[in-house]
């Protein structure tokens, strides 16, 4: 099933709304804040966002026999970086709320004491 899609523009307008600031100056504040994630993983840094998750640079190994899967054909592929995300706790539980609610919004908060696949561990 497909979800819906949100643009950096509806995420302006969403921000322009709930602050009244100038769209304008909301899409300068969002464009520096997603240079800066960008350039902290060019770096080879890591980024913690509490509550949200963390934003990771994870090297893939290189292959002498891979397949292009366009032409068939065998290349090289060297050692490269690739952008990964691994989500806070927060974020998977309003998430995994969000499954059990339907896609229309997150349900209730269970709490920090509550755990939402009944304590079992994967």
């Amino acid at each position: 099933m497909a979800a819906k899609k949100l643009t950096k523009a509806d995420i302006v307008d969403s921000v322009y709304q709930k602050t009244g600031m100038n769209r304008k100056e909301v899409r300068t504040i969002i464009d520096l804040f997603l240079d800066e994630v960008k350039d902290t993983l060019v770096k080879g840094m890591c980024l913690e966002l509490r509550g949200f998750g963390t934003f990771e640079v994870r090297i893939r190994k290189g292959r002498q026999k891979a397949r292009n899967p366009k032409t068939g054909k065998f290349v090289s592929v060297n050692s490269h970086g690739i952008a990964a995300f691994r989500p806070g706790r927060e974020l998977k539980q309003d998430v995994w709320n969000a499954g059990e609610a339907g896609v229309s919004g997150p349900g209730p908060d269970p709490g920090p004491e509550s755990d939402a696949d009944g304590g079992a561990e994967l």
